[in-house]
């Protein structure tokens, strides 16, 4: 298949969905020997960056305890990964979300349909009745939260009560793009897992079992190569014109803090109206600028600038947020995150 046609004929896969894992061996195998040791902590925080494989990594660890519910037996004790036969009933009702001995918290739909900016505290509370109920399913009971960033501050503290007192036999399984944004309390909770951007082959190999595009497929290939080892984004980028619309979004971004006007004009009138892939295009190429900007330079020399610049992004990722959630005009949009990155440079 096209690489130019995946977004509209083949969007790719949910992690739930994926058995197989690219890359992350050894967050694999620690995840791995912590449970079959019988002493596995009872909550972990896998963190990096956005598309590296996270949830990915969870689902497929949530698998695994659920298929072979006792630690020490020789089928988890001779496991070479935590690979589950897609055809296992596990697997198959986890594909299907019917598995009772999961729990996902992830944002969901409010009453008008449309999608949450957050994880609210009455999703999270569903964790006190899931752990408590003790005819949902035998043995372990496991929750994934994708992502612990969008948790409201009240969801986030019913979130650490039950890690504080943690039933037995529960695995928490905590998806973060910003670890370091999590509040200290639920960090100190967890056993961290940081996982690294994939290298370009496996950014390759995963998009094309996600999607089922051919591996050779040119556009495939440049999209990989300018992932910074992100799968989700080298699918973001797959139909073309978002890489192009990245590309456009790097070259304005080199002439802050002056932008022409009528260049914003043109690449406000490029991210259309609802397009959600040239939106997370535009919010990607201003990610990649924002982390370069803060690799650079001497840091301590650089603190003031750095630390406007990080409360910008914050700004601009909720901008995002609400433009998304809330199907905005794009335009406003990039009017205001370069004259919010325009101030902040100069």
């Amino acid at each position: 298949m096209s690489a130019r046609k995946v977004e509209q004929e083949n969007p790719a896969r949910h992690p739930r969905e994926t058995p197989d894992l690219f890359g992350h061996r050894e967050a694999e195998a620690a995840l791995l020997d912590a449970y079959r040791s019988g002493r596995i902590p009872h909550a972990w925080l896998i963190g990096g960056a956005q598309g590296i494989g996270k949830a990915t990594l969870a689902y497929r660890m949530a698998r695994f305890v659920l298929a072979f519910r006792n630690p020490k037996s020789s089928q988890v004790q001779a496991a070479p990964t935590l690979r589950v036969d897609p055809s296992d009933p596990v697997a198959r009702q986890i594909t299907a979300g019917a598995h009772g001995g999961l729990l996902v918290l992830e944002r969901g739909l409010n009453d008008r349909g449309v999608m949450r900016t957050v994880i609210t505290v009455d999703e999270t509370r569903e964790t006190i009745s899931f752990f408590g109920s003790t005819a949902a399913v035998d043995g372990w009971r496991v929750c994934i939260v994708d992502t612990v960033d969008e948790l409201n501050p009240n969801a986030a503290n019913a979130l650490l009560k039950i890690l504080e007192e943690p039933p037995q036999r529960s695995l928490f399984l905590l998806v973060s793009h910003a670890p370091s944004r999590v509040l200290p309390t639920i960090l100190s909770r967890c056993r961290k897992l940081l996982l690294r951007p994939l290298e370009t082959s496996d950014v390759v190999r995963a998009a094309t079992a996600a999607t089922d595009i051919e591996a050779d497929d040119p556009a495939l290939a440049e999209a990989a190569a300018a992932s910074e080892g992100s799968v989700g984004r080298a699918l973001a980028l797959l139909g073309g014109d978002a890489l192009k619309l990245q590309q456009r979004t790097a070259a304005l971004l080199a002439t802050l803090p002056s932008v022409d006007p009528r260049e914003l004009h043109a690449l406000g009138d490029a991210l259309g109206t609802s397009d959600r892939v040239a939106l997370a295009a535009f919010i990607d190429g201003i990610d990649r600028w924002m982390s370069e900007r803060m690799r650079t330079g001497d840091a301590n020399a650089n603190l003031p600038r750095l630390a406007r610049l990080a409360e910008v992004w914050e700004k601009i990722v909720r901008a995002a947020r609400d433009t998304e959630a809330y199907n905005l005009e794009r335009k406003p949009l990039v009017f205001s995150v370069f004259s919010m990155l325009a101030d902040a440079t100069r």
